[in-house]
């Protein structure tokens, strides 16, 4: 079949096509039930079912005759170390680990907290925990000691696994420290530390509480998989709230294997044996979906990377990688290929590579500039693939099908059209669907299809609340768009605010509850303005207290630093306006909307809820004397 009867027939009859695609992993107890409402009103896929993720993405390798081939390609521009992990070697290692663990008491339904950087014994850990059906909450390095704490208290874990240190370019950031911070400022407390010493930088351990990650091993039995339903969790990602609370989004096991394993296939159009590269990091719903679990998943050979497209040693790092190990498509957020651009406008260092073994390129996270594309896209000489989806959805939602014949061709703008499965629509305010080319509110109507979140940990409502209530019967993405007459998708920008930081999305509300601290500040608002290399970065919006005499340029470094101290440097938080006053409604709401189009430039509407209509031009103004419009 091709596209057309494919997303019809996924649209018609969502049970009958997804039994159909279940059959491309192997179950231990093949799932009687395919699509279940559940107690919250939301779905579950493959409930009864029992399989492993684990097994999948290792063991069911090896059985298949791929045990020599190279699972992960480990490189470390960062460290100087290289490794290429067999789907044997990586069994071995998983294996025991989890027995290590097991030996702890982690079982079933535990939660394990993984803060680690880029480094082969992160994945270990990752597939250890599906190994024994614990689920795990893997929380990206760059945040903040109570950032993490946050998460500790939502997720609860019997056990923190953490390295001595990150490196990012030259600098090594001690990981322990921070972990040792988030420990004492959470209200539970794990029971054990794991530490991965790294040799450029050790960590000062705590007898009582911490473990040596190679010690504690010593001696473990070598554990095998634990059976699980198909509706049991497999992980919970914290993703940002829009109220500052982060929100842990639950991966089912079931559901979830079965969509990585059809979109590594069909939407990467990758194949057994195949190299694959997902340029980001496990603390990223990329690196759970295609650095660890999709490619194995599929039999692919992943790229494990730890370090920056610049700078590593130069801005040919990533031409190095693609030609050393002769990557057949790769992922990334355009931000990165910005920074290579800049850098190495003429793209020189491309020249020095072979990079015939590249097929496509395919780019998410963030908006793809037309001249970042055509950049690319010259200078590759390959199809370079926009596509769009969120941490809460786990996979694609709309992209070009490469694995099949005659896919989609890109356009220009657009993410391009719906995966089967998903049925994207675009409604108004009232949930009325617009007319072809008319900006509205991107939703999808339910049954969402197989590895889709449906809940929050610990919060399903805040789920339905989130995502399920603005328009019944649709998901909410929070994103604006629309679609044109061929069913293309064009995403415009978010209708929150979320912004987008280099394909991170970060709440502007956690940022705003931090600068509202500092003794100086009555009140502020946080949006994003555009950035060249970044996508988006934070502006804060400052009105002083009363009184207040305070250096402009004082007050700012002392948010940037509030802001990397309390969020982490990942927000890239460095601009703080004074401003007289900020726009209100009549009830005193600050119009965050609004400030969010003067940032983009874009034109307005004057609100009728307005209380004052004069402080918009002065905002407007303040904002294009610093260059920020």
């Amino acid at each position: 079949m091709g596209y057309n009867e494919e997303y019809r027939t996924a649209l018609e009859d969502p049970a009958g096509y997804w039994a159909e695609q279940a059959k491309a992993i192997t179950w231990f107890k093949q799932p009687d039930t395919i699509l279940q409402k559940t107690e919250h009103d939301t779905y579950c896929w493959y409930p009864d079912g029992e399989l492993n993720s684990c097994y999948l993405a290792v063991d069911r390798q090896i059985e298949e005759g791929r045990g020599d081939q190279v699972a992960l390609y480990y490189d470390s521009p960062s460290s100087g170390v290289k490794e290429a992990i067999t789907y044997s070697d990586l069994l071995q290692r998983v294996s025991t680990f989890a027995g290590a663990l097991k030996g702890l008491g982690i079982e079933k339904g535990d939660r394990v907290v993984i803060y680690m950087p880029m480094i082969p014994e992160a994945a270990v850990a990752m597939l250890a925990c599906a190994r024994l059906g614990a689920v795990h909450s893997v929380v990206f390095g760059g945040f903040a000691a109570n950032e993490l704490a946050i998460r500790i208290d939502d997720a609860t874990p019997k056990l923190i696994l953490t390295a001595s240190c990150g490196i990012e370019f030259d600098k090594k950031i001690a990981y322990k420290p921070l972990v040792d911070k988030a420990v004492e400022l959470a209200t539970h407390k794990p029971s054990h530390t794991v530490v991965c010493q790294r040799p450029m930088l050790t960590a000062e351990m705590n007898p009582e509480r911490d473990l040596d990650w190679y010690e504690f091993q010593k001696g473990a039995e070598p554990a095998p998989c634990t059976p699980v339903k198909g509706s049991d969790p497999l992980y919970v990602l914290y993703t940002s709230g829009t109220t500052g609370q982060p929100k842990g989004i639950v991966r089912d096991n079931g559901g979830h294997a079965v969509a990585l394993r059809y979109a590594f296939n069909n939407v990467y159009g990758m194949k057994a044996g195949d190299v694959w590269w997902g340029a980001s990091d496990i603390g990223w719903v990329v690196g759970h979906s295609f650095i660890v679990y999709g490619p194995l998943m599929g039999g692919g050979s992943a790229i494990f990377y730890e370090g920056k497209p610049i700078r590593s040693p130069d801005a040919g790092a990533f031409w190095r990688v693609i030609d050393e190990y002769k990557v057949n498509s790769m992922f990334c957020a355009p931000t990165a290929y910005r920074a290579i651009r800049k850098e190495d406008p003429t793209g020189e260092l491309s020249k020095k590579y072979d990079l015939s073994s590249l097929r496509w390129v395919f780019v998410a996270g963030e908006k793809l500039d037309s001249s970042t594309y055509q950049w690319l896209s010259d200078l590759l000489d390959v199809p370079v693939l926009d596509h769009w989806w969120q941490t809460e959805t786990g996979w694609p939602m709309t992209s070009p099908m490469m694995g099949w014949d005659n896919p989609s061709e890109a356009r220009l703008g657009s993410t391009n059209k719906p995966i089967p499965g998903y049925d994207i629509r675009v409604l108004d305010g009232d949930g009325t669907e617009v007319e072809a080319n008319e900006t509205g509110n991107i939703c999808v109507k339910l049954p969402l299809p197989p590895g889709v979140a449906w809940s929050i940990w610990n919060q399903p409502q805040r789920y339905i609340d989130s995502y399920l209530t603005a328009f019944p019967g649709y998901y909410h993405t929070g994103d604006g768009g629309f679609k044109d007459d061929d069913g293309y998708i064009y995403i415009t920008g978010r209708t929150d605010d979320v912004i987008n930081v280099s394909g991170h999305r970060l709440s502007t509300g956690e940022m705003e509850e931090v600068v509202s601290a500092h003794p100086a500040v009555a009140e502020c608002a946080v949006i994003g303005v555009a950035d060249s290399l970044k996508g988006q970065v934070p502006v804060g919006l400052i009105v002083l207290k009363a009184g207040e005499e305070i250096e402009e340029s004082q007050l700012e470094s002392e948010l940037v630093q509030r802001v990397r101290n309390e969020v982490g440097a990942l927000a890239c938080f460095r601009k703080a306006v004074v401003v007289e006053r900020l726009p209100k409604t009549r009830s005193g709401k600050i119009l965050r909307a609004i400030l969010r189009k003067i940032a983009a430039n874009e034109a307005y509407k004057m609100p009728s809820t307005i209380d004052d209509e004069t402080i918009l031009p002065e905002i407007e103004e303040i904002l294009q004397q610093r260059g920020l419009v």
